[in-house]
């Protein structure tokens, strides 16, 4: 019997279990979006891990490790440089305790920039969501290699369309375990995957070393550029194009990822969630210490897998961790930390979908529609759009390849367009609505404008760059210049956000 399926098999069951354990608690709609606000701080820490940790580390920042060796580790470095800033916004936002981004952005600036926040929300995590079930797909090919085949045989499917069948199997669960019970379900579903990946990870790191040699053969075993500073980052066709080259790269990972950090929906909703302000804080101080470890891991994981398996012919690079569990490890160990991947897959997937369904339900439907919604037709219509976002992340999943460009894509509208005007709520008074509105729709539209073809009219060596620095730029400079243009904002919309002194 295959001990992988076993696992998985068994992890599934207990992930059901424990979501369908919370749908009798989901009664209002502050239940289903927020849990009903009641979420203690050690709740919250794996949550928010959970959330954060998903395909785009598993398997991005993999493909990235698997490349480039530790310099990888300058994308989950952002995460950790926006979590000092977190640590000071946490408490405030918990104060402020709405439902979703957009409520802030409304009570701070106006109704324009709810609905543009709500639009970048919706391109960012449902491309966030989408990665997850190519993740989720790779993982099941690996476990049940004949997927494939089932799949070409029994349903038609175009055999370039691979991990096809893999990818709707996992968008099934996913939309499943997000629609039952909502906030309360995706929080305590992570408290279990968060144990499960900790403990499995930590087990596996010192297993491979050994068997690669410890950390002379370790060495030996891969290139010098590996256990550099930049890695690859500044070589073009095998050729170093020198120190610069390799710091613009490693800039061009580390601010997207710093950026959606910031401004992150799916984190300020879980310190909406908490049960007091002092939870909201601790909660940060447990989510720093549990990501630089984990994240250390993973990378330390997928650079061992490197090391092991850097010619392997049936490899494709975003696929080294659960490749490594299936070929690197012991067959037990192997299986627990092929089915914790799986688990973290479905997490950060719950939580990518719930977050913009949410904006769906709150920012547009309750506030434009129906402003008397009842809690039966709010958690009705909820698990309907979750159903609907699903169906067009896995749509999404299926036009894009890579995964660490999927993720920096999306990382990429949320940095230029959400955060700065979400660090402008909390640190900037004379940030004006003018100036928001102009900084949401001019951070989207380049964003989008650069992936999705007019940088086909650029020259080749601009090609090669990510869209972060000029999004971020043109988005930033509108919200200053436009602000400073206009009236400032009255006292009342600043009361919610700044202290009195």
């Amino acid at each position: 019997m295959n001990l992988y399926a076993v696992v998985l098999a068994v992890i599934v069951s207990v992930l059901l279990y424990v979501s369908l354990s919370q749908v009798r608690k989901v009664k209002t709609k502050a239940d289903y979006l927020v849990a009903g606000r009641s979420l203690p701080w050690y709740v919250l820490v794996f949550t928010l891990l959970s959330s954060w940790i998903g395909s785009g580390s598993l398997f991005g920042g993999a493909e990235n490790g698997f490349h480039n060796g530790f310099a990888a580790l300058w994308q989950p470095a952002g995460g950790w440089l926006g979590l000092i800033v977190i640590y000071f916004i946490a408490a405030r936002a918990r104060k402020f305790a709405q439902f979703t981004v957009p409520d802030m952005l409304e009570a701070r600036f106006n109704p324009t920039a709810r609905i543009l926040g709500t639009i970048a929300i919706l391109f960012a995590f449902t491309a966030i969501t989408s990665y997850q079930f190519k993740g989720g797909g790779d993982i099941l090919h690996l476990i049940f290699p004949g997927l494939d085949e089932v799949a070409r045989n029994s349903f038609g499917m175009a055999a370039g369309k691979e991990h096809a069948l893999g990818m709707i199997i996992i968008a099934v669960f996913v939309i499943l375990f997000t629609a039952l019970a909502g906030m309360t379900s995706v929080a305590y579903l992570d408290v279990v995957i968060g144990a499960l990946t900790t403990v499995t990870t930590i087990i596996a790191v010192p297993i491979l070393l050994n068997r690669v040699g410890g950390w002379e053969g370790f060495h030996a075993a891969l290139p010098p550029e590996y256990f550099q500073l930049f890695g690859k980052f500044g070589y073009k066709n095998g050729v170093s194009q020198g120190t610069f080259a390799g710091f613009t790269r490693a800039m061009e990972i580390l601010f997207p990822t710093m950026l959606l950090m910031l401004g992150n929906q799916a984190m300020y909703q879980k310190f909406f969630s908490a049960r007091s302000e002092k939870d909201a804080k601790y909660a940060v101080v447990g989510w720093v210490t549990g990501t630089l470890i984990l994240e250390v891991l993973i990378m330390g994981i997928a650079v061992l897998g490197a090391a092991m398996f850097l010619h392997a012919p049936d490899l494709k690079p975003r696929e080294i961790i659960p490749y490594v569990a299936r070929h690197g490890l012991p067959s037990f160990v192997g299986a627990l930390l092929m089915g914790a991947i799986f688990a973290k897959v479905i997490s950060t997937a719950n939580n990518y979908l719930f977050s913009p369904s949410t904006n769906l339900v709150n920012d547009v439907y309750i506030r434009f529609a129906n402003k008397d919604a009842s809690d039966k037709s709010v958690l009705l219509l909820s698990r309907i759009i979750v159903v609907v976002l699903g169906c067009w992340a896995l749509l999404q999943g299926a036009r894009w390849e890579s995964i660490l460009a999927m993720s920096l894509y999306a990382y990429t509208i949320y940095s230029a367009s959400i955060t700065p005007v979400v660090m402008a709520t909390f640190f900037w008074k004379r940030a004006t609505a003018a100036g928001a509105v102009a900084c949401l729709f001019t951070g989207t539209f380049v964003t989008i404008a650069w992936n999705y073809g007019a940088n086909g009219f650029f020259p080749d060596w601009l090609k090669e760059r990510d869209a972060i620095f000029p999004a971020l730029i043109a988005s930033v400079l509108c919200l200053v210049i436009v602000s400073l243009a206009t009236p400032p904002p009255k006292p009342e919309q600043l009361a919610p956000f700044f202290e009195e002194k």
